[in-house]
């Protein structure tokens, strides 16, 4: 989804951010991929600050304010119908 957005000329990052706590699970989970990877710690609790549940994607705006949440364990990214509706919502943030 991130090489379709950046085609499209949008200015969209995608990553993740791996809970406290789980750390050892980050050399497994990035193991052939290029999703930029980073792990929340504590002086941040970005997972608690912003009450982030298992598998959310949380979209934010170009002002880093949240626009929307998309959880990918109730929204299978298997549907296409999900993967368009979260594919959607990136492009409505990224609009200015």
């Amino acid at each position: 989804m991130q090489d379709e957005l950046t085609q499209a000329g949008l200015n969209v990052t995608i990553l993740g951010i791996n809970e406290i706590g789980l750390e050892d699970g980050n050399a497994f989970i990035t193991q052939g991929r290029d999703l930029p990877w980073l792990q929340d710690v504590p002086e941040q609790s970005v997972w608690d600050t912003w009450g982030i549940a298992f598998r959310d994607v949380v979209i934010l705006d170009a002002e880093n304010r949240v626009v929307a949440v998309f959880n990918l364990t109730q929204q299978n990214l298997g549907d296409p119908a999900n993967y368009a509706a979260l594919k959607s919502q990136f492009e409505s943030a990224a609009q200015p």
